[in-house]
């Protein structure tokens, strides 16, 4: 991690745990937003005004928060306004880097080779992980913002003028609704599963494990329609697929999950899929850097040796 700007150690899967072996994972450092006119957002400061090719997306495909990321991009057209850099899927003693692998960019701004070189430009004094996703602004080089949700909701409504939508992933009429479901969703799910892989004791592992499943099955109850609030798909369900997707393939083994698969729920299967079909969807999903990213972290799987398939996710993606 960086430390006033300095690398001073290997990365470690395990940012930080409590007392009682639970697996706590660091707040988002840099949480200004773009708007259509460059004022100040919920968070930080303004001066971010929504303008094409301003702005560039630094993502890794292996991770579920960047995706969010990607598929709003997608489903808001904004591919021609956001250009994207995706780093290598190895997690390596200095984090993410840049190129060296099929389906990884080398850093076309800088000539950066790892991604903590990227936070201390913006930052001399960084100190803390270098994580992606990363919004980056190429006008006042300087990151704009390192928070999935807050990036997934910026990508809502900032390039609306620029690029118009019929699509809003955030309305107002099911934003109370989105609000309450949100943060269990995120507790026990997206990041559960991490919990679960990280934790250093039992007692830890016992307590994250059993929240997975509790949300899996209340979403597999729930999905009476076609996504999680009825007809309409909304930042929810982009917030419960990128952990969906990555389920089978890595959460399942590697971290422990391994009491049901997503194949077990037929619900939850079918909603997999019809997200997957939505246009953009499935050009976010690379299971090879996602099986070779997960498997590469030493902590949990020090030989290296990655599983094949889940082969009945090939088929799906294939498909």
């Amino acid at each position: 991690m960086l430390v006033d700007g300095k690398w001073i150690e290997n990365w470690q899967p395990v940012q930080k745990a409590d007392e009682k072996g639970r697996f706590v994972r660091q707040v988002s450092s840099f949480r200004n937003w773009i708007t259509p006119d460059g004022a100040p957002g919920p968070t930080g400061e303004g001066g971010f005004k929504a303008e094409p090719g301003r702005y560039r997306l630094y993502v890794a495909l292996i991770c579920p928060w960047a995706s969010r990321t990607l598929i709003a991009r997608k489903l808001k057209g904004l591919e021609d306004v956001i250009p994207v850099t995706v780093v290598n899927p190895t997690l390596t003693d200095q984090g993410w880097c840049f190129g060296g692998y099929p389906g990884a960019d080398q850093d076309p701004l800088f000539g950066a080779r790892y991604m903590h070189e990227i936070y201390t430009r913006a930052d001399p004094h960084f100190t803390g992980r270098a994580t992606v996703p990363v919004l980056w602004d190429t006008v006042r080089n300087v990151i704009v913002n390192n928070e999935s949700a807050d990036i997934l909701r910026m990508f809502d409504t900032a390039f609306e003028q620029l690029v118009p939508s019929d699509l809003r992933l955030y309305p107002a009429d099911l934003a109370a609704e989105i609000d309450a479901l949100n943060p269990r969703l995120y507790t026990l799910l997206n990041n559960g599963v991490y919990k679960a892989g990280f934790a250093s004791s039992q007692a830890a592992y016992d307590e994250a494990v059993d929240g997975v499943f509790a949300m899996l099955d209340e979403l597999e109850d729930r999905l009476s329609g076609d996504f999680l609030f009825g007809d309409r798909l909304t930042e929810t369900d982009i917030r419960a697929f990128v952990t969906l997707i990555r389920f089978d393939a890595a959460y399942h083994g590697l971290f422990k999950t391994n009491r049901r698969q997503i194949s077990d729920y037929p619900r939850l299967s079918a909603y997999m899929a019809r997200i997957l079909r939505l246009p953009g969807v499935a050009e976010t999903v690379d299971i090879d850097h996602i099986t070779h990213g997960y498997y590469s972290i030493k902590a949990l799987n020090p030989t290296g040796i990655r599983p094949t398939g889940p082969a009945h996710v090939e088929r799906l993606l294939a498909a």
